[in-house]
């Protein structure tokens, strides 16, 4: 050979993961993208699956076989309108609400147990719901889930855990949220206490409370369950019927473990590509709540093992996403509120899943946005658009949208352009900079920092994600850049 040719490095598949990770990051409205996508598709399959597995209780319940799959179209739609609402509001409108909507949910749990108000199910000795005006059932737990969480967010964020005296504003939390975990569970419902008192951990831990608090949450919540089991009744039965299923024999079949026993038949029968839309055996009386808490049971027989792994990485899907816009979100309150929000309709999520499935005891907590329910669809399908708008908020998109102009959906829906971070209304809120606070030297540094900030911004973006009255593109900000530039020209010379 009489020359050699220069190699190309060869590119492994960790080059093209570690490209396509950069990609991404660059990509400033991929987490609003992908969570909407995400909540859409579980909102699209719920409505499916309710047209398939309510046409048997529709039938004998009314001369339709579509009259419950309607009335659940009617909430989605609700529902979407909350979304539609919460993806409008500003973080600054939403924060002020907070307050108002932990008291109106402290007042929904003490009504609920008020006799004549609250309604439920006797076999189970539950009273947790509000029937509202054409038969719809209102469950205030589930609005005080969101309700703590949002109140959390707000009350946590920036703030650091010192004592454990009243005063601190973590103990405040927990007292508050101890308080409406007790009326929760005076009503009877284990499954909606325990989701609850996962969101308060999660909203501790991701404020950065001390290890040992939510310790002890767990050791008095390890202390309650062996307490439940040892009681008796209902409740002890089902526990019972979970360490029969995973030893693999449910005796009573026909008893308390008669709806996890067809839950396993379902699944089983829908196999790898399952028995086709519409076709599921169980739902005809087998599975007592084929349209709600089994649900994922019924994806499983007709869509088979590929429909129930694409409602599982659906959650996935939402679950990342979320927690990546709370690490880029534009404060505290916004971060603390998407990753409680994601965390916990996806902890929900599996819990129902796991108890399908047979590695989790029952506990009656329904699939978001894809089980048939009353206002719990609401909700939940209304906590998402908080979640969106947390996404939307990230600086890196508000720059985009600024250079680029809003998304298409944005546009359709009417959905103004969010506020950038360093933008505030009033006197009170501008910058320290333009008050003259702190010395010389401290003002010359975070002009630097923040010049540094923008160029590299524009690089990457265009213009930074700065109010349009910035002073960087003043014609005075533009005179002085020349002169330095100057300066520099004259020194190479």
């Amino acid at each position: 050979m009489t020359a050699t040719s220069t190699q190309k490095p060869q590119r492994t598949l960790g080059y093209h993961l570690r490209d396509l990770r950069e990609r991404l990051r660059a990509y400033p409205g991929l987490d609003y993208l992908m969570l909407r996508i995400a909540i859409f598709s579980l909102i699209g399959i719920g409505v499916l699956m309710a047209f398939s597995s309510s046409m048997a209780t529709s039938l004998s319940e009314t001369d339709s076989p579509w009259s419950a799959a309607l009335r659940q179209c009617v909430l989605v739609i609700a529902g979407l309108i909350v979304f539609w609402i919460g993806l409008r509001m500003s973080p600054r409108t939403l924060r002020a609400l907070v307050p108002w909507f932990l008291g109106l949910s402290i007042l929904l749990l003490i009504l609920v147990l008020v006799p004549g108000i609250g309604t439920g199910r006797v076999e189970v000795g539950s009273q947790s719901w509000i029937m509202l005006p054409g038969g719809v059932a209102f469950q205030p737990s589930e609005f005080a889930r969101v309700a703590v969480g949002m109140y959390g967010a707000s009350a946590l964020a920036d703030k650091t855990h010192r004592s454990m005296r009243l005063t601190d504003p973590f103990m405040m939390y927990s007292i508050i949220a101890g308080i409406m975990f007790v009326l929760i569970v005076a009503q009877g419902d284990l499954g909606m206490g325990v989701s609850f008192a996962l969101i308060v951990v999660f909203t501790l831990v991701f404020a950065g409370v001390d290890w040992r608090v939510p310790t002890v949450v767990g050791v008095f919540g390890a202390i309650g369950m062996v307490t439940v089991f040892l009681a008796g009744g209902f409740r002890s039965h089902r526990f019972h019927t979970y360490f029969d299923a995973l030893r693999g024999n449910i005796e009573d079949t026909q008893g308390t473990g008669f709806q996890a026993y067809q839950g396993f038949l379902s699944l089983a029968d829908g196999g790898f590509w399952g028995v086709g839309l519409g076709q599921s055996r169980a739902k005809w009386f087998y599975l007592p709540e084929a349209k709600n808490d089994f649900v994922f049971a019924i994806i499983g027989e007709e869509l088979g093992l590929w429909g129930g792994a694409l409602v599982i990485g659906l959650f996935a899907v939402l679950g990342y996403f979320g927690l990546r816009a709370a690490t880029r979100a534009q404060d505290q309150f916004q971060s603390l509120l998407a990753a409680t929000l994601a965390v916990g309709v996806v902890v929900q999520a599996f819990i129902n899943i796991g108890y399908v499935i047979g590695v989790l005891p029952v506990t009656g907590i329904q699939l978001p946005m894809i089980s048939a329910g009353g206002t719990a669809a609401v909700i939940t399908i209304g906590s998402m658009g908080l979640l969106c708008n947390v996404a939307r908020h990230e600086p890196l998109q508000v720059s985009a949208m600024q250079n680029f102009g809003r998304p298409l959906f944005d546009r359709i829906f009417f959905i103004p352009e969010p506020t950038p971070p360093n933008e505030r209304r009033g006197g009170a809120h501008r910058a320290p900079r333009e008050r003259g606070e702190g010395t010389r030297a401290q003002r010359a540094h975070r002009d630097r920092s923040q010049r540094h900030v923008e160029r590299s911004r524009e690089e990457r973006f265009g213009r930074a994600v700065t109010g349009r009255s910035s002073r960087s593109q003043t014609p005075q900000g533009e005179q002085r850049r020349e002169y330095r530039r100057e300066h520099r020209r004259g020194e190479r010379r």
